[in-house]
């Protein structure tokens, strides 16, 4: 089997660095504090390095045949840091010579009417969407000279066990909700939004990295239909045997007065539109070409379910 560097280990970084482990490869992760975020998985090594130090992280890179970019400065922090890690990364990749996967998301194409593809062009205009998207951009274009191999993988909102306070359907609604509590969410519960399985993430990651055809674009991550906050919520609590829950939209005068204590809501209001209006991933292109396929929706309930079951 291979060396692999995962960079990061939220929950993104922790379930591809689990899965390369499992599949017997060599797989080390780096962080600012080298420690894991939960408990140890054998096979995997944690390197307390700043992967924004391109330096050191090319020497962890040495003889990897793929960095999985997985981190993600503190939102509030974006644009301030994203530029030197995504330069780093692409150091990385291009002194070691492993493959560059970039973990991307649906930032950087802004708001769009339909379901987005990804061909629609980086059109931004929020700064966080902007930066984001620039990440990509200078790994693309490193890749078109002939210096990187890099591609990109995007997913839309994390859903499933590992997903806590970064997921709207995590830590503000599961512990409620496994109470049958009324919840609180943002923007529009009817309004049709994408929630891309973290299992699936991880084996999009794994198997994009050894797919020489994938290199050189952004792909996808399979995900299943689209549906509201409303109807994922109402399979959540049927899973969870509590009844229905009633969910309920904040109002904005609301969300402002808590974005003045919670620094993710205050910069949740760039991508408001994601929660106002339908918002979904077409992962067609991904299907057409690779394997791997979403879980069924009904193993997703199921997985998150017992996983908070557990945790609380």
């Amino acid at each position: 089997m291979s060396f692999h560097l995962v960079v990061g280990h939220g929950p993104a970084g922790a379930a591809t660095a689990r899965l390369l482990a499992e599949q017997g490869h060599e797989v080390r992760v780096v962080t600012r504090t080298g420690a894991p975020a939960g408990p140890a998985v054998p096979g995997v090594e944690h390197l307390a390095l700043d992967a924004s130090d391109p330096v050191r992280l090319a020497k962890a890179a040495r003889g990897a045949v793929a960095v999985h970019g997985c981190a993600a400065p503190p939102l509030p922090r974006w644009t301030r840091l994203w530029p030197a890690l995504a330069d780093s990364l692409c150091a990385a990749a291009e002194e070691s010579g492993a493959v560059l996967v970039m973990l991307g998301n649906l930032y950087g194409y802004g708001p769009v009417a339909g379901p987005m593809t990804e061909d629609l062009p980086l059109a931004a205009t929020g700064p966080k969407g902007r930066v984001r998207a620039a990440a990509w951009e200078r790994a693309r274009a490193l890749h078109e000279a002939g210096r990187i191999r890099a591609v990109e993988v995007r997913a839309s909102d994390f859903f499933g066990p590992g997903v806590t306070d970064g997921g709207h359907l995590g830590a503000r609604v599961m512990p409620n909700l496994l109470k049958g509590r009324p919840l609180g969410v943002v923007g529009d519960p009817d309004a049709v939004h994408s929630w891309t399985y973290l299992p699936d993430v991880a084996r999009a990651m794994v198997e994009l990295a050894g797919e020489e055809r994938a290199w050189g674009r952004a792909w996808h991550v399979p995900t299943v239909p689209a549906l509201p906050v409303r109807a994922m919520v109402d399979r959540l609590a049927a899973e969870a045997g509590v009844g229905r829950v009633a969910v309920r939209r904040l109002p904005a005068a609301v969300l402002a007065v808590a974005g003045l204590f919670s620094p993710l809501l205050r910069e949740l209001w760039e991508v408001r539109y994601q929660f106002d209006r339908s918002f979904v991933v077409d992962c067609s292109a991904y299907e057409a070409a690779f394997a791997v396929r979403a879980t069924p929706l009904e193993e997703q309930v199921r997985a998150t379910v017992a996983w908070w079951r557990e945790r609380l």
